[in-house]
């Protein structure tokens, strides 16, 4: 799962392979970043030392991966506007998260409404409608 996508926060506590996979970042990247900002990712550790981290740290994670990978920042500028803004970015980067999501749903619309086998099994428009709004999940 690439970090474009969305996927609901639903469970207690999240692996490292997990939190890895939705940032797609290397797990010793997220172990690194776990250690060099204690202040906002507080993993638990598990019987076997494993660590386990929880919705929260997986926001904090996110916010992180926006200002280091997209934004450019440095660890200590990321550090700053983390301890300053973090409500503010987080709504910032959800919104960014969500414009994401839509353009990939249009892109796949466009697709699909290009795609030659549309045109010749014979669809009309309003077929091609029909199907975009349940692509979009409007039906």
């Amino acid at each position: 799962m690439s970090f474009t996508e969305e996927k609901p926060l639903d469970k207690v506590y999240y692996t490292i392979g997990e939190v890895s996979g939705m940032l797609g970042e290397s797990q010793s990247l997220i172990r690194f970043w776990s250690g060099r900002f204690p202040s906002f990712i507080k993993p638990v550790r598990n019987k076997k030392g494993n660590r386990l981290f929880t919705a929260k740290d997986v926001e904090n994670f996110r916010l992180l991966h926006h200002y280091i990978k997209d934004l450019g920042m440095t660890l200590e500028g990321a550090e700053k506007r983390m301890r300053n803004n973090s409500s503010t970015e987080e709504r910032r980067l959800a919104v960014i998260e969500k414009l994401k999501s839509i353009r990939g749903k249009l892109s796949s619309i466009a697709e699909e409404l290009n795609s030659e086998e549309l045109s010749e099994a014979g669809f009309s428009d309003e077929d091609k409608e029909e199907k975009v709004n349940r692509i979009l999940g409007l039906e």
